[in-house]
């Protein structure tokens, strides 16, 4: 009776043992599967997913074996990299759609940019226009009384173009053919003139600009700078006589004996007077407005 008492201890304790064995084995298969945790309410339910009461165990286990074989014979072929490299190639994508976002939002920030350059560029160049329209008709004007002229867009907006534009008596002509080549001298030096006075320079050269104009206009050059450049210094050479009128000094020269001579004249207005009617020579001169 005692040794048989005993064998049915030890069977008691195996069965213990073994049933704490799959309370653990079920508690760390609850940790790694969160199914399991979730579907155990289901477990051995008649008639359910989780029913194993007709299910054979030997040949439930021999499949098993026999999947866990198939997956050993495929291990060989299967790259074990290809998480590493696949969390790798994430990181790589993210980091790229970072940098795109970056591109993205410094090229907003260059294209308003550029946008208010352009509009800066437009209201700059307005004005450059509307500066230089002005005065090159004024000096047009001065130098051929009776005329005007003008800038006019190609297009809407100066920065598609211009166009000169010439009016006698206040009828505007449709070709610049139609003038005269002392007519388009007088425009090209107005012109030139006009974009000098948008940013005056300290000093001004002129070489026989009045060469091919007759005596009338060439008093109208040295009228014009009066005028329209006070606060400017021309030198001014010239051979015609309508010119030396407007100079404060006079530089004459000449060739006497086989010698070049040059004699400078301070000239007030009696003195210029006498100046223009005084023979045509080569002289460079500064005008009154100096």
């Amino acid at each position: 009776l005692a040794q048989a008492r005993k064998k049915a201890q030890a069977r008691a304790d195996a069965a213990r043992r073994a049933k704490e064995d799959c309370e653990a084995e079920a508690a760390r298969l609850e940790r790694e599967h969160a199914w399991v945790g979730v579907e155990k309410s289901r477990f051995g339910a008649p008639g359910g997913e989780f029913d194993f009461a007709g299910r054979d165990m030997k040949a439930a286990l021999e499949a098993l074996e026999a999947a866990e074989r198939k997956l050993e014979a495929q291990k060989a072929r299967v790259n074990k990299k290809v998480m590493a490299m696949f969390e790798r190639a994430e990181q790589e994508y993210a980091e790229l759609r970072r940098k795109r976002d970056v591109v993205e939002a410094d090229r907003s920030k260059i294209a308003q940019v550029m946008g208010e350059l352009d509009e800066k560029k437009r209201e700059a160049l307005d004005a450059t226009w509307t500066k230089v329209t002005r005065d090159f008709g004024a000096i047009f004007s001065t130098l051929l009384p009776g005329a005007d002229a003008r800038l006019e867009p190609v297009a809407e907006g100066a920065d598609r173009g211009l166009q000169v534009r010439v009016a006698f008596g206040g009828a505007w002509k449709e070709s610049l053919g139609e003038l005269s080549g002392g007519q388009k001298s007088l425009l090209a030096l107005s012109l030139i003139l006009a974009m000098l006075l948008f940013k005056p320079a300290p000093i001004y050269i002129l070489d026989e600009v009045d060469a091919a104009l007759d005596l009338s206009h060439t008093q109208n050059v040295g009228r014009m700078i009066k005028r329209h450049f006070p606060q400017s210094q021309f030198l001014v050479v010239s051979l015609k006589e309508g010119m030396f009128a407007n100079a404060n000094v006079l530089f004459r020269t000449a060739f006497v004996n086989g010698v070049s001579a040059v004699s400078r004249t301070v000239a007030s207005k009696d003195a210029g007077d006498k100046a223009a009617r005084a023979p045509a020579s080569r002289a460079a001169l500064a005008p009154r407005n100096a």
